[in-house]
C-alpha cells in the first residue's frame, strides 16, 4: 500500500467517525441564486481534486450512499475523460472538489501548479464533451484559512479555478462567511447548493446528480 494510500485510508476513517457523531433532524440545504435552475447531472460521475485535500475521501461517501455510479480519480486528466469516451463507457458529470492541502500535494508529488495546469485542462475537456461540472469546497473555512501551508493562497486559487467553470456549486455553508462563492455565484450566474453538516452533503449532492 502506497503512502498515500495509508494517508487517505486514515483520513475516510476519521472522516467516518466525524459523520457519525454529527447528525440532524431537518436538513438544512439551501439553493442561492434561485432564478437559475441547478442542473441535474447524470452517472456515471468522475470524481477528483483540485489541490489533494482529503475533501474527495468524505465527497466519496455520500455518492456511495446515494447509489451513484462514480470512479474517484483524485489526479483525473483530461486523457481520463478522452479514454473514457472512446472505451464507450464515456462520464456524463463530473465533480471537482477544491481546497489545497501541503500535505497531499507532497503524497501525490505534484505542485500547485501543476494541481491548476491539470485541472484546467481537464475542465476544457469536460466542457467538450457536455460534462455536468460541479465544483465543491466542502471543508468549510478552516481549510480555506490554511491553504496548503500558513500564508499562502493556494486554497483560493483552487477555487477561482474551478468554481467559475462549474456548471453548479456545492459548498458547506461555514466556508462562505465571507460570501466568497454567493459573490461568485451571481457574477457568474452559477447556481449555488449550501449545506449546514457534513451529514446534510448528501442531500446537497442529490439535488444536482442522480443514478
Amino acid at each position: 500500500m502506497t503512502r498515500r494510500s495509508r494517508w487517505m485510508l486514515g483520513l475516510v476513517a476519521f472522516g467516518l467517525m466525524a459523520l457519525v457523531g454529527t447528525s440532524s433532524v431537518h436538513a438544512q440545504v439551501t439553493v442561492e441564486a434561485p432564478t437559475v435552475e441547478a442542473p441535474m447531472g447524470e452517472s456515471p460521475v468522475i470524481l477528483t481534486s483540485c489541490g489533494q485535500s482529503p475533501g474527495p475521501a468524505f465527497v466519496k461517501l455520500f455518492l456511495t450512499k446515494l447509489g451513484l455510479d462514480y470512479e474517484l480519480l483524485e489526479q483525473a486528466t483530461a486523457q481520463d475523460l478522452i479514454d473514457a469516451k472512446a472505451a464507450g463507457k464515456p462520464f456524463k458529470s463530473i465533480v471537482v472538489v477544491t481546497g489545497a492541502s501541503l500535505k497531499g500535494m507532497g503524497a501525490a508529488g505534484v505542485s500547485m501548479r501543476e494541481e491548476l495546469i491539470r485541472t484546467e485542462a481537464l475542465l476544457a475537456e469536460a466542457k467538450s464533451q457536455g460534462l455536468t461540472i460541479v465544483g465543491a469546497h466542502v471543508e468549510g473555512m478552516d481549510r480555506r484559512a490554511q491553504g496548503a501551508s500558513a500564508g499562502d493562497n493556494s486554497d483560493e486559487q483552487s477555487i477561482d479555478a474551478v468554481m467559475p467553470n462549474s456548471d453548479v456549486i456545492v459548498v458547506r455553508a461555514d466556508g462562505n462567511e465571507d460570501r466568497r462563492f454567493t459573490i461568485l455565484s451571481e457574477a457568474n450566474g452559477i447556481p449555488l447548493i449550501l449545506f449546514e453538516k457534513n451529514m446534510e452533503m448528501g442531500d446537497a449532492f442529490a439535488k444536482v446528480l442522480k443514478k
